[in-house]
């Protein structure tokens, strides 16, 4: 966040996430309320690709939760996901904007208990793959620590 203060003077913040229920509703408005009226809040469950960033430094929280849309529509098709994911990216990426990607590393983590789980940490990980190979930066940030991949 403080990136992309450094970048611009007002920049977008990307909610990627559903809003599941009413707790979670609560969440995004706690989320909505730390951030300060420099901040344009754009809020796009799936379709990131239609958005016109031109010349903007957008936020884009997260790439889990954005993934997790199109896993639940697509009945867990992770072929499908990944495919409308690299697809919904590469236009995204194809505009001449400043993003700053929040993803998580769920494969890091306990493998999951799961089949669903487990096709849900593939999917992420490529997903990761795809983004980092067409970023020009990469950091995975552990523990608030940054840590440079690229």
């Amino acid at each position: 966040m403080r990136l992309a203060l450094e970048l611009s003077e007002n920049p977008v913040y990307l909610a990627t996430s559903r809003k599941w229920d009413e707790d979670f509703e609560k969440r995004v408005k706690r989320h909505q309320n730390e951030r300060d009226d420099r901040w344009e809040n754009w809020e796009e469950e799936k379709e990131i690709g239609k958005l016109d960033i031109t010349g903007r430094v957008v936020v884009m929280d997260c790439v889990t939760l954005w993934l997790s849309n199109w896993f639940m529509d697509l009945e867990q098709d992770i072929d499908a996901c990944l495919q409308n994911a690299k697809k919904e990216l590469t236009q995204l990426f194809s505009q001449e904007g400043t993003i700053i990607i929040i993803s998580n590393e769920i494969g890091m983590g306990v493998h999951a208990e799961t089949h669903m789980g487990r096709k849900f940490v593939e999917l992420q990980g490529w997903t990761n793959q795809f983004i980092a190979e067409k970023a020009d930066k990469a950091t995975f940030i552990v523990s608030g620590l940054p840590h440079n991949l690229k």
